[in-house]
């Protein structure tokens, strides 16, 4: 039997804020007394949350940790950013508190880097209790995670992918005692064709009543049904969002442009909105390592971030935008969900989503925890159907973006078209270095300099450059 639990989510694109002195999840509508404490959490992981600045839960956090305390299995449907995290977080550190256990819990995510930020969020809310972490993800070395398995942590969190490779050769590791599974952006392992292993794992659990199980997913398609049959019993069912909404203070606009003048306006935006840290978001790989060459010959702070880079770099853009040491980040839709940055000022979509439902993720990456913020989307000859859904999807049509006359666009024509022309051969550099030393990357992007100093390529277009503003002078 399923039992059911509704409320209505506000604010649905917000995510979990570890920095945020008020709570990023609190309804600005309804006054809420609600405390941690109240949801029966013990008193070390209420101080916990209180260090972080979280004074109130959120709301999947109101109605998902009282239950999971009881010991019944969860399925919650709750888009990325309503807390989640806590959510299936706090009861299970709760219940390791009680029984201590090595390899108590297992978190399967469908992203490295949200495996990532998962057990940071599971490190600073046990740090109090000395809780021990590993995370299994792809384009890391699996000796190095052999050996941290070896010390037998209490959480590990791993894509499905990595965790069979593990199961299958890691001498001495199953996962025969584990007490808690959840599945976390459930919708998302399914989409990614990772059936087959969720089915291996599945397989290699304890079963019976021994085992707790919480599976959240933003919605609940017929492969999550079907997942739920398959691993949950009897479950509540916790539901916060049931609609595509963006937050009341996100300005939102679209630009029509043709598309052979969209690095022109894109240079002129962040001209403009100078100042701002932004979010650009390409459809291809080699799209956003482009973008990021250009921008960095015109001396911008940009770097690039995609699922092609190896685990390694792709962590290090990462962290050099949310420690602000760069201001602009491009990346594929791998950063549009479930990341924690908390300091975006500005998203341009500068390839349109395919999905629409994307747009709603990439957005959300702005005017977080009551802040403002921007999103602008490119919108070309070619977008326009594209476009018409995301209106459609969000109910609203957008205003124009009336920051980048076609006039002030221009001028930047020439100096623009140089920095591309430089980005291309610099790219083509990369490839040629990347086969003549046979390394084995997966991207040219592993290669890109993010140094201060220009080099190479970029070294001959500060040159060009400054041949053309002498020119300009006399």
């Amino acid at each position: 039997m399923l039992v059911r639990v509704n409320t209505k989510l506000i604010m649905s694109s917000t995510e979990d804020e570890t920095n945020s002195k008020e709570s990023p999840f609190q309804d600005e509508k309804e006054e809420d007394t609600t405390t941690f404490s109240d949801l029966g959490l013990t008193e070390v992981l209420c101080e916990a949350c209180e260090s972080l600045g979280w004074k109130t839960p959120s709301k999947i956090q109101k109605e998902a940790i009282p239950v999971a305390l009881t010991g019944r299995d969860i399925i919650g449907l709750a888009e990325t950013g309503s807390g989640k995290t806590a959510a299936f977080a706090l009861p299970v550190l709760q219940s390791l508190l009680e029984k201590p256990q090595r390899f108590f819990a297992l978190v399967l995510t469908p992203t490295r880097e949200l495996a990532y930020q998962i057990s940071e969020q599971f490190e600073k809310l046990g740090k109090s209790i000395g809780v021990k972490c590993v995370v299994l993800v792809g384009g890391m070395d699996m000796v190095s995670q052999a050996l941290v398995l070896g010390k037998k942590p209490h959480i590990i969190i791993a894509t499905p992918g990595r965790l069979i490779d593990h199961m299958e050769n890691t001498k001495g590791f199953d996962l025969r005692s584990l007490k808690y599974l959840i599945m976390d952006e459930a919708d998302r392992i399914l989409n990614m064709d990772f059936e087959i292993e969720v089915d291996k794992i599945l397989s290699a659990l304890p079963r019976g009543e021994g085992r707790k199980n919480m599976l959240f997913s933003a919605t609940m398609t017929k492969k999550v049904a079907k997942l739920q049959r398959a691993s949950l019993r009897d479950p509540v069912r916790v539901e916060v969002s049931s609609k595509y909404q963006t937050v009341d203070k996100l300005l939102q606009y679209y630009l029509f442009i043709p598309l052979k003048y969209k690095e022109m306006y894109l240079v002129h935006i962040i001209n403009e909105l100078a100042g701002n840290s932004f979010i650009i978001f390409s459809s291809t790989c080699s799209g956003t390592l482009k973008l990021a060459l250009l921008l960095r010959n015109l001396g911008f702070t940009a770097i690039p971030l995609n699922g092609q880079m190896s685990q390694n770099k792709r962590l290090a853009s990462l962290n050099k935008f949310k420690n602000k040491s760069r201001s602009i980040l491009i990346a594929t839709d791998v950063a549009s969900r479930g990341l924690d940055i908390p300091h975006v000022d500005v998203v341009i979509n500068y390839d349109i989503p395919t999905h629409s439902k994307d747009y709603i993720h990439r957005v959300g990456r702005t005017a977080r925890a009551g802040r403002s913020g921007r999103a602008i989307t490119f919108v070309c000859q070619y977008d326009v159907e594209l476009y018409q859904r995301i209106e459609t999807l969000i109910g609203k049509k957008l205003p124009l973006y009336s920051g980048a006359t076609e006039e002030e666009v221009m001028v930047l024509g020439d100096r623009v078209n140089e920095a591309v022309r430089f980005a291309k051969m610099e790219m083509k550099d990369m490839e040629e270095k990347k086969k003549e030393k046979g390394k084995k990357r997966k991207s040219a992007a592993d290669d890109y300099d993010d140094g201060e100093n220009f080099t190479g390529v970029r070294n001959r277009f500060k040159k060009s450059d400054n041949k053309k503003k002498r020119k300009t002078v006399r």
